[in-house]
């Protein structure tokens, strides 16, 4: 079971991503918070495999709220909910160690999509974020600051192998290890490596970043919206 705790200051939001999380039986939202104190107080007293957090919540921020859940349940994957009006704070979540980013107005199936993925280790763009995010990291990608040094499929094969291209771009998916693996033929033991590689190789720190690059480089092909 994929333990749960979700927070947002609007009681409807949170029923809607209740009710459609409800739909998995392999999920269960154990608790929810109104604002960023809540969530971290229900963080620490939970401890839920995800938190869904909102950007916007009153008394402490969304972002702020992660930096705490990292440091109080590290084993807890983040997962933000955010708008397009939110690009600015794409650099901030990813520094505060958020592995997965959603559109409140998305598909369904993005939110289970990404609840479990993250659950399971992996990164988790929704399709119109990776596009969004794409955008905002197009200039200044070799500074250090930001991910995404190799911004071309070109420059990424003068660097990684055609099977690690290929892994890259299930990491940009959204594939956890264990489906990389099943995909490819291979042991999930040869797809962390594998990661592992390709995250030194193209100067990234997590599979976020790695998730960006291969957007930026066309490996991950677009979703209807």
């Amino acid at each position: 079971m994929i333990r749960v705790v979700l927070a947002d200051d609007e009681v409807l939001i949170r029923a809607g991503v209740r009710a459609i999380l409800a739909a998995d039986p392999e999920i269960e939202v154990v608790a929810e918070a109104a604002d960023g104190h809540q969530a971290v107080d229900l963080a620490r007293r939970h401890r839920p495999d995800i938190i869904l957090l909102d950007i916007r919540m009153p008394g402490l921020d969304g972002l702020a709220a992660a930096a705490e859940i990292r440091r109080a349940a590290p084993g807890t994957g983040v997962v933000v909910l955010t708008t397009f009006s939110e690009d600015d704070y794409i650099d901030r979540a990813l520094a505060e160690g958020a592995s997965g980013f959603l559109l409140k107005t998305g598909a369904p199936r993005e939110l289970i999509a990404g609840v479990r993925a993250v659950a399971e280790g992996a990164a988790y763009l929704s399709p119109r974020v990776a596009r969004r995010v794409v955008s905002e990291y197009g200039a200044a990608t070799r500074s250090g600051r930001r991910p995404g040094g190799a911004a071309t499929r070109d420059e990424l094969a003068g660097v990684l192998t055609e099977r690690e291209l290929r892994v890259l771009a299930l990491v940009g998916a959204g594939r956890t290890n264990r489906e990389i693996a099943a995909e490819l033929h291979v042991v999930e033991g040869t797809v962390k490596a594998y990661v592992s590689a390709i995250l030194g190789r193209i100067g990234v720190r997590n599979r976020v970043e790695a998730a960006i690059v291969a957007y930026k480089a066309g490996l991950v092909p677009d979703e209807p919206s």
